[in-house]
């Protein structure tokens, strides 16, 4: 009974860090729902690019989170961003609303919809104590993420590649675990299924970011729908890309504080 206790207590605790870390983006979905009633006053993009902007900041200087972090965060920024400008220009989705931050169609608030995947796990590492065991090689990491951002733009050319890759994933990380702490106890999650998990709950919001019309597909200008299946392995994807980006800094950190 007191075991069943321990980890009631422990699953409530684990909520509770989970909520914080997502703090970003839970605000930024809050500024989505609420966008349309400043329409008076700016566009809604607009009004998302400067509530993202003031989010940053307010995270920053109460300290929720670091410089590192916000770093870290400002790149995902940009890499987003360019994949936004591809895809749109490709008719993969798009922002059919007016704005004075559209560049080709992008408006430049959708780079932060990537940083707070980043900011998520940025919060994360740093809440739960997050270490990792049987990490690959840093090598191939780094080459397996690289593969995955490039299959984003290269789809559009020749062969999808996502599930050669995918083998090539389940074969890199198949011994690597997640170890994380929740007050004095460890515990322990496959990284492979790390990456499904947090895949899918992004897939989740990605269903409520496009009821809110923070962007669209072709087939939900009509009318919403319910997003595709398929983005669950987009989502997955970009997770992978994102841990390992995330997970590379921080052990590249930590070598060096070493030394």
């Amino acid at each position: 009974m007191a075991k069943v206790k321990t980890y009631v207590r422990h699953l409530i605790v684990f909520g509770i860090q989970q909520a914080l870390c997502c703090l970003f983006p839970v605000l930024v979905f809050a500024s989505l729902a609420l966008s349309h009633l400043f329409t008076g006053v700016l566009p809604r993009y607009d009004f998302m690019l400067l509530m993202c902007i003031i989010i940053q900041i307010a995270l920053y200087f109460t300290k929720i989170e670091t410089r590192d972090e916000v770093f870290v965060i400002c790149v995902f920024h940009l890499l987003g961003l360019a994949m936004e400008l591809f895809k749109v220009h490709f008719h993969s989705w798009s922002y059919p609303e007016a704005a004075h931050t559209k560049f080709f169609g992008v408006p430049l608030y959708s780079g932060f919809m990537y940083a707070s995947v980043a900011s998520y796990m940025c919060q994360a590492w740093r809440r739960l104590d997050l270490s990792i065991i049987n990490w690959p090689n840093h090598v191939w990491a780094r080459v397996v993420g690289g593969c995955i951002y490039i299959n984003f733009f290269s789809n559009h050319f020749i062969h999808d590649a996502r599930y050669l890759i995918g083998i090539f994933v389940v074969l890199l990380f198949r011994k690597a675990n997640v170890l994380f702490r929740i007050q004095n106890s460890i515990y322990r999650i496959p990284v492979i299924l790390s990456f499904m998990l947090i895949g899918f709950f992004i897939w989740l919001a990605e269903n409520i970011a496009t009821r809110l019309g923070a962007w669209q597909y072709a087939y939900q200008h009509k009318a919403w729908q319910l997003v595709n299946f398929q983005k669950l392995s987009s989502w997955a994807f970009l997770v992978i890309v994102s841990f390992i980006i995330v997970a590379e800094l921080k052990m590249l950190k930590d070598k060096r504080e070493t030394v």
